[in-house]
């Protein structure tokens, strides 16, 4: 298999070219090549794909079972398959403008997606991914210790629920309770350790210890300064890769060891992306 793999940054990223996704849905070989890329690089960028809504779905199935999302939906046709559509209309749908981990309020959350790029701004519009990874490694090591047994809580509720009327958003809590996390996972494939906290992330739920608290004081102010702190370790550049979308990029991500962020900088217009997402596993 004739792959070439362009590195986007230091940090992470490769674009893959001499790569049909239409044929890499139909050859468990040449996605197992992929996937190997995937995890050395994180984030894995194809132009100038021409695939179907059924090949897209069948090349994220060799990785994995398909999950639906229980806000945005799937693709009647094609389950698992959600389409991620802005347009003038709709000028406020601004819930992606924020550094996240998908679906981190799961108790599994996603092993990663595959996005394809049907229509987009002439300019603007671009996604923005990090390597926390990286962001673990080079925290100090004072923090480093300090974080090693925390664990953290991510919600749907305060996130995707936030603007619906209560009850509403008191089902969707019911359906999908808030979900515990370690704040340094380790990746399965790779054993690195990851920075696991995101914009879904609410607080931690075993910081209130004699090491910790001496006064009340100490709580109210060291837990929510401290998750502020790790969460904005995303938003540093050097951790990061940007990709300036054009239609029909797929790009597929490690959701794992990663953070993206959809950048809203562009005036009323269409911008239509299709996402697969891949079933992961329980965080240890």
């Amino acid at each position: 298999m004739d792959i070439r793999v362009e590195p986007m940054t230091c940090a992470i990223g490769a674009r893959l070219e001499g790569v049909s996704l239409a044929e890499a849905s139909r050859n468990p070989a040449l996605a197992d090549a992929i996937r190997a890329q995937l995890v050395k690089h994180k984030v894995l960028f194809f132009r100038g794909q021409e695939l179907t809504r059924a090949e897209h779905v069948a090349f994220a199935r060799h990785f994995g079972e398909l999950e639906t999302h229980p806000v945005a939906g799937s693709d009647p046709d094609h389950p698992g398959l959600v389409r991620i559509y802005k347009s003038p209309d709709t000028p406020n749908d601004r819930y992606e403008n924020a550094w996240h981990t998908d679906a981190t309020w799961r108790e599994k959350p996603p092993f990663g997606c595959v996005l394809r790029c049907v229509e987009c701004p002439p300019v603007g519009g671009d996604t923005m991914w990090a390597n926390m990874a990286l962001a673990y490694e080079r925290l100090p090591e004072q923090v480093k210790q300090q974080i090693a047994g925390l664990r953290a809580r991510h919600s749907i509720e305060a996130s995707f629920g936030a603007a619906m009327p209560i009850e509403k958003r008191l089902a969707l809590r019911a359906q999908f309770p808030d979900a515990e996390h370690p704040v340094v996972r380790t990746h399965p494939d790779t054993g690195e350790k990851i920075l696991f906290v995101n914009a879904f992330t609410t607080h931690f739920t075993n910081f209130h210890t004699p090491a910790n608290v001496r006064v009340g004081q100490d709580y109210s102010l060291g837990a929510p300064a401290l998750l502020n702190y790790l969460v904005t370790q995303a938003y540093i550049p050097e951790y990061q890769v940007r990709w300036r979308w054009q239609p029909g990029d797929v790009v597929m991500w490690d959701n794992r060891s990663t953070q993206h962020y959809a950048v809203m900088d562009y005036p009323p217009c269409h911008r239509k992306m299709e996402r697969a997402g891949i079933v992961g596993e329980a965080t240890y």
